[in-house]
């Protein structure tokens, strides 16, 4: 492996021993056997490692859930088991790898600013949600919602641009649904990597399954569950 290649992978390691708020350049070079000049000729600061985590974390898992939709879609599936799909292939990944998931949706990094050049990675995972639900609404799949969101919108507009536009009424409010949706899930992950829900539920994959068809009647969606 080359340099860049080597200190991620050694970076990625102490992440878990040692937090993102505890790694060092110097700690990294400790624990991939190089100089502290070698890791700096890569990564010149802290912050520029950490950016990288952070890419290659969204990347990872916007691929994952990416992928696990294709194949949904690929196989005839109903948006509704897309996105169980994709849920469970961000499941998967985020128990696989749970200090890459505290980096991304922990505690944030003190001193720590996230550039600009992280918003397309971090972009993957939502925009893989807000096309399942903007599928489904095109094919008719979603359910109208019981009560609308009163008052004016509540999104930005890089959200509306993310879905596509604002759909009409009575679907108006489908992004903020959305919105919720997407947090729904990552409170749902954060509950179960940080082990909240050890000593209150049976079975964590069962409880994660019937979670996520609940979260998602909020915008509509129907998912099966077998």
């Amino acid at each position: 492996m080359d340099i860049s290649s080597v200190v991620r992978a050694t970076a990625r390691r102490l992440l878990g021993e040692l937090g993102a708020g505890g790694l060092s350049l110097e700690a990294v070079a400790d624990g991939a056997g190089l100089a502290v000049a070698e890791v700096t000729g890569v990564f010149p600061h802290r912050d520029d490692l950490l950016t990288a985590l952070l890419v290659d974390a969204y990347n990872e898992s916007g691929a994952a859930m990416e992928q696990a939709d294709q194949a949904a879609k690929d196989a005839d599936a109903p948006t509704g088991a897309r996105f169980l799909a994709a849920a469970r292939a961000l499941r998967t990944w985020s128990l696989g790898s749970p200090a890459e998931f505290a980096l991304v949706y922990g505690s944030p990094v003190p001193g720590y600013h996230a550039p600009q050049d992280t918003v397309p990675p971090a972009s993957r995972t939502p925009a893989v949600l807000a096309g399942i639900v903007r599928s489904a609404l095109e094919a008719g799949e979603l359910a109208p919602p019981r009560r609308a969101v009163p008052g004016p919108p509540l999104i930005r507009p890089e959200a509306a641009a993310l879905f596509g536009s604002v759909p009409e009424a009575p679907f108006a409010d489908v992004i903020e649904r959305g919105i919720v949706l997407w947090s729904n899930l990552i409170g749902l992950l954060a509950f179960e990597v940080f082990a909240r829900t050890h000593d209150s539920v049976l079975d964590q994959s069962d409880f994660f399954d019937f979670a996520i068809a609940v979260s998602a009647e909020g915008v509509g969606l129907a998912v099966p569950l077998d």
